[in-house]
């Protein structure tokens, strides 16, 4: 074991001893001046605003105009609803704070109370962005579609159904629509006509030459 090493923790050890000692100590400077704020507000409880201010030496902060000392009412001493109340004033008496021109950066609260809900959760992954919820998206849009195709598909069969047998009522018997043979006068069935009797053919005149 090096002899730095037993230097080394009995400089670390006097530190913490001297730290918890200065905690204490701000720890009862804390209680005392919460004590007094405690008794301070419960004697200014009992007075009225007016009061107040004249024993602490203020002005009205709705009487004071651009140029006067606000920086007193920051004291401890001053209640909290005073002190709102000469911020206000001075906010309304210096022009360049009353009028803001919208490019102050520091105008909008950035803080998470303001921006951040109850059980507020996000679709963002860490590596996939919001590549689940676009999926979601594309989905939803995918039945969406699908929804309506078959909605238009439905009434289109349910007509095909209901006008086949109008269809099939139309067309025409191919009994009463085939067209009729015409029958030459002069041709007749061969079993109905009469057998004709063979005819003797004509006898030819032979002629004799002397010789």
């Amino acid at each position: 074991m090096s002899k730095a090493e037993p230097q080394n923790f009995w400089s670390r050890r006097r530190a913490a001893v001297q730290a918890e000692a200065e905690a204490d100590v701000v720890a009862r400077q804390n209680a005392i001046e919460a004590a007094e704020a405690e008794a301070l507000a419960a004697e200014q409880a009992e007075k009225t605003d007016a009061e107040i201010l004249e024993d602490l030496g203020l002005k009205d902060p709705d009487l004071m105009q651009m140029g006067d000392d606000f920086s007193a009412f920051m004291s401890r001493a001053v209640p909290e609803h005073l002190r709102r109340r000469a911020l206000r004033k001075l906010w309304v008496s210096n022009p360049v704070l009353a009028n803001l021109d919208g490019l102050c950066d520091h105008n909008d609260d950035f803080s998470d109370a303001a921006t951040v809900v109850p059980n507020m959760k996000t679709a963002y992954q860490v590596g996939k962005g919001m590549m689940k919820h676009v999926i979601a998206l594309a989905e939803a849009a995918e039945a969406a579609e699908a929804k309506a195709a078959k909605a238009i598909a439905e009434p289109a069969e349910e007509s095909a159904a209901v006008d086949a047998p109008e269809a099939e009522a139309l067309q025409p018997d191919p009994a009463l629509t085939a067209p009729e043979t015409p029958q030459d006068d002069t041709v007749a069935d061969a079993d109905a006509l009469p057998e004709e009797e063979p005819q003797a053919l004509p006898r030819r005149m032979r002629f004799a030459f002397a010789s």
